[in-house]
C-alpha cells in the first residue's frame, strides 16, 4: 500500500539531491565476490563541478564525525541520504561506515595480534540498515575478524548481551534509537557490551586520521572488501544460538523472569498490548515471551517491520504551521504545543489508539517500544472520571472517548513502580536481605528514585545521561567485587560523593528518564568464559516488559489502575519530589531534506545550544575553582530572570555532561543533546507548573551574557569552559575505573 507521507519524502529527498551525486559508484555491494575500494585524495576535498569533480567532502565530514565522537551520549549518529547512501554530504554514509569499520578493525588487530577476533552486528529497520550491516561484516572479514551475523533484525540489547555472554572482542549496531526516520547511527559495544566511552571513539578515530594522512601522502589508500560468501562472514552460528534467544531467557529467568513474576503473568485476567514501533521488537521478543510460555497474554500493534515506522510520529506540518513533512520522532513521551498553544503528544496521537483500542477494556495497559527495542513508554487506558486524580498526581493524558482516557506515564514514573513491585517481590519471596541494594540512575532522573531508594535502603550512585556512564559504574563495581570479595564497595558518583555500596552488592535497578533501564541478578551473571556482572550493559525494553506485565497483573487482581499505584507508592515512601518534566528545545528542523540547509541550520543550532550551556556550565566551573561563590551565581541568575526566584538555590554543579541547579523544593539540569542542536531541560520537585516554568524559561535562554555576568566570568575564562568541564568528566570516569585488558579465549562455539 503506497504512504503517501512517505512518498513525499521521498520525492523531497530524490529532488534535493544533486545529479553528481545520484551518479556516484563508489562501491557496489551487490557485487558478491571480494572487491577492492579505492580512496583517492581528491575524495577529501570538497566537490567543485570544475576544480574537483571527484571530492565527496570527506575531511569536513571527518572532523563533524571526530567532534561527535567526543561527546555522543549513544552513538555517532545523524541524517542519512535514505535514497542514496553513498551521499558523503550527509553525516552518515555508506563511506563513512565503511572507514570507521575500517578503522576499528585495525585497532582491534594491533592490540590482539595473530588472535581469533570475533565480534557481532546487528540491525533495527532503518533505511539502508542491511547494506550497512553487509559492509561491516565483508570488511571486518577483509580484516582476518570474524562477524557473527544475524538473519534478520535483532534488538540493541541482545547484541550487547551476547558480545558480553559470548566473551566476543564487542559489536556494532546500526539504529538511532527512537529518532527521526532519516537518521541512523552506528552504536560501537565493547568487550562488555557496552557502548564506547570517549576514549575509546577516539582510538578509531585516530586511525582515520591516519588512513587520511596516507592517502594524502600516496594519493591513494586501498581498502578491500571480501567476498559476501567470506566464512569470516558467519551466518551460521547465530541460527546454532537462535539469534542467541536461548540464552537471553535463561539469564531472565535468573533475574526479573523468575517463576514469582511468570506467574503472576500467567495469570493475566485481560492481555497487555505490546506496540512494536518500527515492527522490528516482535522478531526476537515474540521468541522469548513463547519460551517463557507466556506469549497468549499480549496482543500485538505493528508486527510488520517498517523503516518508516507506520507513519508514527510523521506530520505534513512544521509545529510553526508550516506546510513540510515533519518528523517528530518515535519517542512516544514527546509533548508539543499545537498552533493555539494546548500541549499534545504528537506521537501518540499518531498511533490512532481512539480507534485501535475502542473495543479493549478500559484498564488495558499498552507498552510502547521503540525500533531496536531498548526504551518503555508504559501507558494504561481509564475512566473519564480518573480526570481530577491524574491532574493532581501529575500524570499526563489524551482523551480518547467520551467515557476513556489514556494515561501516559513518564519513565520516572513508570520506573519508579517497577522498582517499587520488583522490591516487593523480592522481599515477598525473603531474598531482599540477602545482599545490600544499590541503583545506578543519571542525574537528570527523577528526585523521587532517590526519595524511594533512600526510604528502602537503597544506595544511590548518580552518573552523566547515557547507558555507557550507567555501564561504567557497573564495572568499577565488578572490580571490587573480584579484587576484595569481603570488603565494602566503594564508589563516586558525578556529584564527587564517595558511597559505600556494602559488602557484595546487587543492583536493584539502573535507569534513565529518557526510558531505558536494566534490573539485576541475585547471582551475578557469567559469560561463557566466567567474566563475571552484576547487569547487562544495555537497557533492555524486555526486561522492563516482564517487570510491568507483572505488576499489572498484580494490580488487576487488587482492582487497581497503575496511577492509582504510583500515587501508593508515593504515599508509602513519603515521596515529596513527585513531579518532573523535560523539556526540549530544537533548533532546527531535522527533517529538513536539503542538506546544504540543514548543514547550516544546524550550526547555527549549535552555537545557540552551546551559548545555552555555557551560560550555566561557566558559573558552575567558576563556583567549583573559587572564582565565584554560590551568592555571585544567585545574583546574575536574578539579574539576567527577574520573574525566577532564586532565593532557595542551594548548588550549581557540573555534572558530566549538563549543569545542575539543587534548589530546597526542585532541581533544574541543564543540558546540551551529545549528538544534535538541541538543549534538554529537565526538573523534578514539589509542584508541576513551578518547575515546567523554570525549565522551560532556563532551557529556551539565548545564553547572552549580562553585564553582572561579565563582572564574574571573563572572556579568558569563559572561552576554556569546555575544556576544564572534560578534564572533570575524564576524572569521573577514569577514578578507579575497570581497566582490565580483555582476554580473547578460545572459542567453543
Amino acid at each position: 500500500m503506497t504512504n503517501l507521507l512517505e512518498q513525499e519524502l521521498f520525492k523531497s529527498v530524490e529532488d534535493k539531491t544533486p545529479e553528481y551525486v545520484k551518479k556516484l559508484n563508489l562501491m557496489d555491494f551487490y557485487n558478491e565476490n571480494e572487491f577492492v575500494f579505492t580512496l583517492k585524495k581528491e575524495y577529501l576535498a570538497s566537490y567543485d563541478a570544475e576544480k574537483n569533480p571527484e571530492g565527496l567532502g570527506l575531511e569536513e565530514w571527518f572532523a563533524n564525525y571526530a567532534k561527535e565522537a567526543k561527546v555522543s551520549t549513544a552513538g555517532i549518529r545523524g541524517p542519512q541520504n535514505i535514497l542514496y547512501p553513498q551521499d558523503t554530504r550527509f553525516p552518515i554514509n555508506l563511506v563513512g561506515i565503511v572507514l570507521a569499520t575500517l578503522a576499528k578493525a585495525l585497532v582491534a588487530n594491533e592490540k590482539y595480534p595473530d588472535k581469533e577476533i570475533l565480534k557481532v552486528v546487528g540491525r533495527e529497520v532503518r533505511y539502508n540498515s542491511e547494506l550497512f550491516l553487509n559492509a561491516i561484516a565483508r570488511i571486518q572479514a577483509a580484516q582476518g575478524i570474524k562477524t557473527l551475523v544475524p538473519e534478520s533484525t535483532i534488538p540493541i540489547w541482545l547484541a550487547s548481551f551476547l558480545a558480553f555472554k559470548l566473551d566476543l572482542l564487542g559489536g556494532e549496531y546500526i539504529t538511532s534509537s527512537h529518532g527521526i526516520s532519516v537518521k541512523n547511527a552506528t552504536k560501537d559495544l565493547n568487550s562488555q557490551g557496552s557502548q564506547y566511552l570517549p576514549e575509546e571513539s577516539m582510538e578509531f578515530v585516530e586511525k582515520i586520521q591516519e588512513i587520511f594522512e596516507e592517502t594524502k601522502k600516496n594519493g591513494t589508500y586501498e581498502i578491500k572488501i571480501s567476498a559476501k560468501n567470506n566464512p569470516l562472514v558467519d551466518r551460521e552460528i547465530m541460527k546454532k544460538l537462535n539469534d542467541g534467544v536461548n540464552l537471553y531467557v535463561e539469564y531472565l529467568k535468573s533475574g526479573v523472569a523468575q517463576d514469582a513474576n511468570l506467574d503472576l503473568i500467567k495469570d493475566l485476567s485481560e492481555k497487555v498490548v505490546i506496540e512494536n514501533v518500527g515492527g522490528s521488537a516482535y522478531r526476537t521478543l515474540s521468541r522469548v515471551l513463547e519460551k517463557l510460555g507466556i506469549s497468549d497474554k499480549f496482543v500485538w500493534f505493528n508486527t510488520e517491520e517498517d523503516p518508516f515506522f507506520h507513519s508514527i510520529g510523521k506530520y505534513d506540518t512544521t509545529p510553526k504551521g508550516e506546510k513540510a513533512f515533519y518528523d517528530y520522532s518515535v519517542d512516544a513521551t514527546v509533548l508539543a504545543k499545537k498552533q493555539d498553544g494546548t500541549k499534545f503528544f504528537p506521537v501518540i496521537d499518531t498511533l490512532h489508539y481512539d480507534e485501535k483500542l475502542k473495543n479493549m477494556p478500559v484498564g488495558t495497559a499498552v507498552l510502547i517500544t521503540d525500533p531496536d527495542h531498548d526504551r518503555l513508554t508504559i501507558t494504561q487506558t481509564e475512566s473519564v472520571e480518573r480526570i481530577p486524580d491524574l491532574e493532581k498526581a501529575g500524570i499526563d493524558y489524551i482523551k480518547l472517548t467520551d467515557k476513556a482516557v489514556l494515561t501516559v506515564f513518564t519513565a520516572n514514573q513508570a520506573f519508579l513502580m517497577l522498582m517499587d513491585f520488583y522490591a516487593k517481590q523480592l522481599k515477598a519471596q525473603g531474598l531482599w536481605n540477602n545482599h545490600p541494594r544499590f541503583m545506578i540512575k543519571t542525574t537528570a532522573s527523577a528526585l523521587s528514585w532517590d526519595e524511594w531508594a533512600k526510604n528502602n535502603g537503597v544506595k544511590v550512585v548518580n552518573v552523566p545521561v547515557g547507558f555507557k556512564e550507567i555501564a561504567n559504574i557497573m564495572k568499577k563495581v565488578e572490580l571490587q567485587l573480584k579484587n576484595n570479595p569481603e570488603k565494602e564497595v566503594v564508589v563516586d558518583d558525578v556529584f564527587a560523593n564517595s558511597i559505600n555500596l556494602g559488602v557484595n552488592p546487587r543492583l536493584i535497578f539502573g535507569g534513565e528518564e529518557s526510558g531505558g533501564m536494566i534490573m539485576g541478578t541475585e547471582d551475578l551473571i557469567k559469560s561463557l568464559c566466567g567474566r563475571e556482572a552484576v547487569a547487562m550493559r544495555e537497557k533492555s525494553a524486555t526486561e522492563a516488559i516482564v517487570v510491568a506485565s507483572a505488576l499489572i497483573s498484580k494490580l488487576q487482581q487488587a482492582k487497581m489502575s497503575l496511577s492509582e499505584y504510583l500515587v501508593k507508592v508515593f504515599d508509602e515512601n513519603n515521596i515529596i519530589g513527585r513531579f518532573d518534566t523535560r523539556v526540549d528545545i530544537a533548533y532546527y528542523n531535522e527533517s529538513e531534506p536539503d542538506i546544504n540547509k540543514l548543514k547550516l541550520a544546524k550550526v547555527a543550532g549549535e552555537e545557540l545550544r552551546t551559548k545555552n550551556d555555557l551560560f550555566y556550565l561557566a558559573q558552575a566551573i567558576a563556583i567549583k575553582q573559587g572564582i565565584m561563590t554560590l551568592d555571585d551565581a544567585k545574583e546574575i541568575l536574578s539579574d539576567a530572570f527577574t520573574t525566577l526566584d532564586f532565593s532557595g538555590l542551594k548548588s550549581i554543579k557540573f555534572v558530566g555532561d549538563g549543569t545542575y541547579m539543587e534548589f530546597t523544593d526542585k532541581y533544574i539540569e541543564i543540558r546540551p543533546s551529545g549528538t544534535d542542536a538541541k538543549t534538554k531541560a529537565y526538573g523534578g520537585g514539589l509542584n508541576k507548573a513551578d518547575i515546567e516554568n523554570y525549565a522551560t524559561i532556563l532551557g529556551n535562554y539565548s545564553g547572552e551574557r549580562t553585564e553582572l555576568y561579565n563582572k564574574f566570568i571573563k572572556d579568558e575564562f569563559y572561552e576554556k569552559v569546555k575544556d576544564y568541564a572534560m578534564e572533570y568528566y575524564l576524572a569521573f570516569v577514569e577514578k578507579d575505573a575497570n581497566n582490565e585488558k580483555f582476554e580473547i579465549p578460545e572459542y567453543k562455539f
